[in-house]
């Protein structure tokens, strides 16, 4: 047999792999794994239409741009899409809640959405909700620093995390303070 033509045995396990794994997928799920082969998506999952732009304020209010990328550019919002119908499913019901509840205190307070804010009021909010000095029922209890923290803790895991799970784009985190892109599994350096 012509050596260029046989298969090794972990190009085998592979394609058996992927194989199963294609066999195994309902046929209508196959629309989740849309875009795949980047990590980086247009349309949102777990996020709602209108929450889209007041994430993306509240992660460039985290991490702001400076000579580097912020929470916004980063893809900080994509990481978090993705991984709230992940890992962080259990956190769904409090995203969603926080985020309506934020709006509303900024629609009560200033007649405006807190995306449209200026920075100063945006981060005069944030600083009231890791203190827990927002008003209102939804933020009792606790409610408004343990927001506070998972926004933050989770926009930071965005930036600073491996850009296979969505965010850091570009591996611009890594790059600012100063690791080298990781090679991709499989492959050197040199793409071989």
């Amino acid at each position: 047999m012509d050596e260029r033509n046989r298969l090794s045995r972990r190009d085998f396990i592979k394609i058996t792999t992927l194989g199963t794994i294609a066999l195994s997928i309902p046929a209508g799920s196959l629309s989740f794994f849309e875009g795949c082969t980047t990590v980086h998506h247009k349309k949102t999952i777990f996020f709602l239409e209108k929450e889209i732009k007041l994430v993306e304020a509240i992660a460039e209010q985290i991490i702001p741009t400076d000579e580097w990328l912020g929470g916004r550019e980063a893809g900080v919002v994509n990481f978090l899409d993705l991984q709230l119908i992940g890992p962080y499913r259990r956190f769904q019901e409090d995203y969603h809640k926080g985020l309506t509840a934020l709006q509303n205190t900024c629609e009560n307070k200033f007649q405006s959405k807190f995306e449209n804010l200026s920075w100063d009021k945006q981060t005069d909010v944030l600083l009231k909700m890791e203190a827990g000095k927002l008003d209102g029922d939804v933020w009792s209890k606790g409610f408004s620093k343990y927001y506070f923290e998972l926004l933050r803790s989770h926009c930071l895991q965005g930036y600073y995390g491996s850009p296979r799970h969505g965010g850091n784009k570009n591996y611009v985190s890594y790059k600012m303070i100063g690791i080298d892109d990781p090679p991709i599994i499989g492959e050197n350096r040199d793409g071989i």
